[in-house]
């Protein structure tokens, strides 16, 4: 099994900065894709940032120049800074991760962690 947690989250200021931090551990050796989803109230859930098999990043268009997706991988960790937060970034981020081990691959989901950008 393999476990992802959150943490980061929170309210800020429209124009304030949040990081986000996601670690996963388990059964996990190899990882085909790790970043971060996120969901509005009323909206469909949707990548926001992440890391590829390849080491490439893709960014959703509304966060590019703001958001910055990082990771170390010895720990298995993956990191979103936030910056220039605005109202419409307010919404339940998902950390999920794809992978597993040797055959046995799975998409692993965190709790989800809510960010508010409000004044």
């Amino acid at each position: 099994q393999v476990q992802l947690v959150e943490s980061g989250g929170g309210l800020v200021q429209p124009g304030g900065s949040l990081r986000l931090s996601c670690v996963a551990s388990g059964s996990i050796f190899s990882i085909y894709f790790m970043g971060w989803h996120r969901q509005a109230p009323g909206k469909q859930r949707e990548l926001v940032a992440g890391f590829t098999s390849g080491d490439s990043t893709n960014y959703a268009d509304s966060v590019k120049g703001r958001f910055t997706i990082s990771r170390d991988k010895a720990k298995n960790t993956v990191y979103l800074q936030m910056n220039s937060l605005k109202p419409e970034d307010t919404a339940v981020y998902y950390c999920n991760a794809v992978g597993g081990v040797g055959v046995h691959i799975g998409d692993y989901w965190g709790q989800g962690t809510q960010v508010t950008v409000s004044s």
